[in-house]
């Protein structure tokens, strides 16, 4: 099974926690149905009959944490993430972040 070189028992715990298989439960806007609802990529195998094998990560949980933020995290923070569900679901929370008014206008355009 292949790991990374830096923090390898960091993503071996986050890893062996999520059986090996991306936990996106559809923050990526997709409703996995294949898979009853979680992402049915599994790390190292291949996700489909043309494309190579999974590569999952460890990324924090929610998906606009910084990355510098991330990077310090303990395993309990942090859930495995295919590449393309963790991309979908950042763009899907900066959306909802963008779309929800600032705290600090304090109503000045409320109507």
């Amino acid at each position: 099974m292949s790991e990374p070189i830096v923090a390898a028992g960091l993503f071996r715990a986050v890893m062996v926690a999520a059986g090996h298989r991306c936990q996106c439960e559809g923050a990526c806007g997709q409703p996995h149905a294949k898979g009853a609802g979680r992402c049915t990529k599994v790390h190292d195998a291949y996700a489909s009959k043309h494309g190579g094998p999974v590569r999952l990560m460890a990324a924090a949980t929610n998906p606009l944490t910084p990355d510098r933020q991330a990077a310090a995290l303990p395993a309990s923070e942090l859930r495995a993430w295919c590449p393309p569900c963790f991309t979908a679901a950042r763009r899907a929370a900066q959306r909802a972040a963008a779309a929800t008014p600032d705290a600090d206008q304090g109503g000045l355009f409320d109507l």
